[in-house]
């Protein structure tokens, strides 16, 4: 793995963290408390995780790639965290841990986050779940990155990268805003949806600038390809940041973007 992949990963915290943290905040998860992420990446959100369980709480966090974990353990480790964070690979959908291990679970972009089927993860994760813990999963869900071009965000959003990681052709019910029923038919209750909210403005300093830039370039990567060639203009104006026109330059930029999360109770 490139070392400034978790620079990345770093910059685009900075968006997300915030959000994230108001999440974490609503779910109230019990001081000393054990609890797993799933798909933990390289293991930035099992470090706002174990601050919300303090000191005597631990945070294991799974992911299917070595790779991260290899790359996150040693982050964890840089950063001082070893003791209250653990990282392990292994695969969601077969998870190495004994019934009623932890105390809840949480997963962001990864559990219902794509066309497959998320009911064997979702199964794994309520049975590794101790009765009255709770089960969390978010998702980016939209974003509005171009003030004052509705138009083009809209067609954008309409291309294939757009829609990503869903396509036109899936079925709904395997939508990541559909989780609500999925969570229900697992049996847990209190089953709650909501939307948190980040926004951007400028002026944008160095790292935020950074972070929406990078933004631009993976949510619409490949994009132009399926736009007009009017259209494909507009966007290279608008969004390429060799332009004279390169949106973040804007003095009145604004952006904003949602997580949405559904969560309930092991019964």
């Amino acid at each position: 793995m490139s070392g400034s992949y978790l620079e990345n990963l770093l910059h685009s915290e900075i968006l997300r963290a915030p959000v994230l943290h108001r999440a974490v905040r609503t779910l109230d998860l019990p001081l000393g408390s054990r609890g797993l992420d799933a798909g933990c990446g390289v293991g930035l959100q099992c470090k706002l995780l174990a601050e919300a369980v303090g000191e005597g709480g631990h945070v294991t966090g799974i992911d299917l790639s070595d790779n991260f974990v290899r790359y996150g353990t040693k982050w964890i480790e840089k950063e001082g965290w070893s003791q209250r964070i653990s990282l392990v690979q292994g695969s969601i959908e077969k998870l190495p841990f004994e019934d009623n291990t932890f105390d809840w679970a949480w997963s962001v972009d990864c559990v219902g986050y794509g066309p497959w089927d998320a009911q064997p993860m979702l199964e794994e994760l309520r049975r590794v779940i101790r009765p009255g813990g709770r089960l969390a999963l978010l998702a980016w869900s939209s974003e509005r990155l171009l003030p004052g071009y509705p138009g083009l965000e809209a067609k954008l959003g309409a291309t294939s990268v757009g829609m990503a990681p869903f396509s036109e052709s899936m079925e709904p019910e395997r939508h990541v805003l559909r989780l609500l029923g999925k969570l229900r038919a697992l049996g847990l209750d209190n089953v709650r949806a909501e939307a948190f909210v980040g926004s951007i403005h400028a002026p944008l300093d160095k790292d935020s600038r950074k972070a929406i830039k990078d933004l631009l370039e993976m949510r619409w990567q490949g994009a132009e390809k399926e736009l007009s060639s009017q259209d494909r203009a507009e966007f290279v104006r608008l969004c390429h940041s060799e332009s004279p026109d390169f949106i973040l330059d804007h003095p009145d930029y604004f952006a904003f973007y949602t997580y949405s999360m559904f969560h309930g109770i092991v019964s």
